[in-house]
């Protein structure tokens, strides 16, 4: 077989496996055998496949289901080689990347993708996330609408996104994978949060920048790594939240958009009420809408009769 040259752009066409540099240039990693670095990528990328899954257990840490076949399948070897590559990765016999859980009653274990940044970079994390996390219009970063194109990959692949995810800001330069990765986790929910709404059609009954202003919200909230989330002075799970705000659809949107028209009480932080709106979208949204179907029958019927 011959191989043709790449002209132009044509490079960055194709989507790739990513394998942190880390684990070829720091002394922690150098025993581990490359065929293991390169089922450390292979778990990175299945977390894109976790995500839309749910695949989140009840401390908020997300996990992949990866057999001994599948790996096999994917890296064209045997059994035994297979579990010797992950009990390199693993946190018993290994250098701790993955921690692997039994399930029982015959299903697959599942596993845990550690973070494979050194302890001396994790420590600013560390002390990041020692604290619950409230959201306020201050704290908050303002987001500004990703044009980047996907390359047509569908939610339900793999391809070019890696976890597992941070969303800390004004990280040193030497934390760069985090980042992106951390744009990345972005780059996903976005394009879930906008298939769920309608993105399209949304922006035509309700205007393309307050759409994208609403959506850069949920995002931030989606991909806030706190334990809690402030809402209308009560703080609440973040996954629950997050569950939430990954239900919103677009008649939601429209009881939003109203909601806000409608409002005539002072608003001194927007965010926060937008943020409280959202969340109580699936409480009152349907009151709201059979209230206004009730009003617009009876102003029917009056005008008929008239």
């Amino acid at each position: 077989m011959t191989f043709d040259y790449f002209y132009g752009t044509e490079s960055e066409q194709f989507s790739f496996y990513r394998i942190p540099k880390v684990l070829f240039r720091d002394e922690h990693f150098k025993n581990v055998s490359t065929d293991a670095k390169v089922l450390y990528g292979l778990m990175l990328d299945r977390m894109s496949l976790s995500m839309k899954n749910r695949w989140i257990d009840e401390e908020n840490r997300v996990y992949i289901i990866y057999t001994i076949t599948d790996i096999m399948e994917d890296l064209n070897c045997a059994d035994q080689k297979a579990g010797r590559m992950l009990s390199e990765l693993d946190n018993i016999k290994g250098v701790g990347l993955i921690e692997r859980k039994r399930q029982g009653l015959g299903k697959p274990n599942i596993i845990y993708v550690k973070n494979f940044m050194p302890a001396s970079q994790m420590q600013n994390r560390e002390n990041h996330d020692s604290g619950k996390v409230i959201i306020t219009n201050q704290e908050m970063r303002k987001s500004r609408t990703n044009n980047t194109e996907y390359n047509n990959t569908e939610l339900n692949e793999t391809e070019n996104i890696s976890y597992p995810i941070e969303s800390e800001v004004n990280r040193p330069c030497d934390e760069a994978p985090d980042a992106i990765r951390w744009m990345e986790e972005r780059t996903l929910y976005e394009r879930i949060i906008k298939k769920n709404i309608e993105y399209e059609i949304s922006c035509e009954k309700f205007g393309r920048k307050w759409v994208d202003e609403i959506v850069m919200l949920m995002v931030d909230v989606v991909c806030c790594r706190g334990p809690c989330i402030r809402i209308n002075r009560q703080e609440y799970p973040q996954a629950v939240v997050k569950t939430r705000f990954l239900k919103i659809d677009s008649e939601h949107i429209e009881y939003i958009f109203f909601a806000l028209q409608n409002n005539t009480s002072e608003v001194r932080n927007i965010r926060a009420f937008l943020i409280t709106t959202i969340y109580r979208a699936f409480e009152t949204s349907d009151n709201w809408f059979a209230a206004k179907a009730n009003f617009d029958l009876k102003h029917r019927k009056e005008a008929e009769h008239e």
